[in-house]
């Protein structure tokens, strides 16, 4: 693929304190879009300055929501190499996320070219500081000017990228959880498996009600029964029950996390029992009373792995590991991210240098 380079002649200023990064909202200088319109395919890749984009008003995307993203990291080793971690999982989901709706899939080695040119582009903008990194949005959305609900002929492929701070800044902290009983974010037949706004759109009522009860995320249950574990709001969920880690399988309502993927991976290398399969929150209650809920934890692109200390389901409030980090969760951030910032050998074949 050709890619068209057109470089600012106004570059930004760059964070000075990279302790002070936050995440989302700072951009960097450039960003990489592509074209697809019916009859000719994916087309005119460029890297252009960052800036906006034009939309007509009547643009299908703002309409009838086809859209699909991906969100992944580039990572700066102590020897300043820039790696990535299983990129080429992210466009294989991302062409899940577009088969389902019905959007026309990327040459996911396309969009691996386009993912490091971009990012050789903006090296300097990868942060030097430990646990810092440049988060990188992928997404495709249609821009046809029509109102009718049908399949866009039109659509854009573009990456921008953010420099953000270190998730755990302060350490590595568990999170409180809420589980959700009266909203639902999908069901199966439904997007529940893809990575498209409308799944975030739909958890923004019971984040609502989590924060106002002072709990940071939302833990959501099935669509139908109301009782199958199903994930967080950003995350997978895991469990560590009698030594066994358990997880929600995979049945088409919920996200197929890379980074759940790969630490189930690192858990069966280990040697340790896993599980995957339904498993209802009464189960959960049930292991905590009887002492045996040993970790809780989240999986996810932005913190890779983070504890649950407090799980609150209706009036019942689940203390877990007396609200510090397990044996198991604190081995598989460790081992992750020790491959992604290069301080430990990759012996899974995960990491994509730059």
């Amino acid at each position: 693929m050709d890619i068209r380079i057109e470089k600012t002649t106004n570059p930004k200023q760059k964070p000075a304190d990279e302790t002070k990064l936050g995440f989302g909202h700072i951009f960097t200088d450039h960003m990489f879009i592509m074209d697809y319109d019916e009859g000719q395919g994916w087309h005119d890749a460029r890297i252009v300055p960052y800036g906006p984009v034009e939309l007509m008003p009547s643009a299908m995307v703002l309409h009838y929501g086809q859209e699909i993203f991906e969100g992944l990291k580039a990572y700066r080793t102590p020897t300043g190499d820039i790696q990535f971690f299983r990129p080429e999982e992210n466009f294989k989901r991302m062409n899940v996320s577009a088969e389902r709706l019905v959007i026309p899939k990327i040459d996911e080695k396309d969009a691996l070219q386009a993912l490091h040119t971009l990012v050789e582009v903006d090296k300097d903008w990868v942060p030097h500081i430990d646990g810092a990194s440049l988060y990188i949005r992928p997404f495709i959305f249609a821009t046809d000017p029509f109102l009718g609900v049908r399949p866009g002929d039109h659509y854009y492929f573009m990456i921008i990228m953010s420099p953000s701070g270190a998730y755990y800044s302060t350490g590595i902290n568990p999170v409180n959880i809420y589980v959700e009983t009266n909203y639902v974010r999908a069901v199966r037949g439904g997007m529940g498996f893809t990575k498209t706004g409308g799944n975030y759109a739909a958890s923004l009522a019971g984040q609502d009600e989590a924060h106002k009860q002072n709990y940071s995320q939302v833990l959501w249950l099935d669509g139908v029964e109301r009782k199958y574990i199903e994930e967080v709001g950003a995350m997978n969920i895991m469990f560590v029950i009698d030594g066994e880690v358990v997880t929600p399988s995979l049945q088409g309502s919920i996200l197929s996390g890379i980074t759940r993927k790969s630490a189930l991976e690192l858990c069966r290398k280990w040697g340790l029992k896993v599980s995957e399969r339904r498993i209802t929150i009464q189960e959960v209650a049930d292991a905590y009373d009887a002492g045996k809920l040993d970790e809780v934890f989240g999986t996810g692109t932005a913190a890779v792995v983070s504890p649950v200390g407090h799980l609150k389901w209706g009036d019942k409030v689940m203390e877990i590991g007396g609200g510090k980090i397990g044996a198991i969760t604190q081995r598989l951030y460790d081992t992750m991210t020790g491959m992604q910032y290069g301080k430990i050998p990759d012996d899974m074949g995960w990491i994509e240098k730059l």
